[in-house]
């Protein structure tokens, strides 16, 4: 799935979250935030923090990728930035 805008990942989030039978109060305990944090980005909060962002897609099992906009869908990514390492980096510290 692109993503295009925070509808888009907090439609994607939502339902990954309800494809693996978790509620918002189980995903919030996975990632360390309230059960309002969840129910506030779910519901399309503009303000949330990126770092918390990324931890909730790391419990939900997605990836999410950055592509310069001039790639192609079958072109080889470019500028793409590997987040798991990031976050994986960013675990380790």
């Amino acid at each position: 799935m692109q993503i295009n805008s925070i509808r888009d990942l907090v439609v994607a989030a939502r339902s990954r979250r309800r494809e693996l039978g978790l509620s918002q109060a189980e995903l919030a305990a996975r990632i360390g935030v309230s059960r309002q944090w969840v129910s506030a980005f779910e519901g399309g909060r503009p303000r949330a923090e990126f770092g918390l962002v990324i931890r909730l897609l790391d419990a939900l099992d997605l990836r999410f990728e950055l592509l310069d906009g001039e790639s192609e869908r079958d072109s080889p990514r470019r500028g793409s930035v590997d987040l798991d390492a990031m976050l994986s980096d960013y675990r380790d510290a």
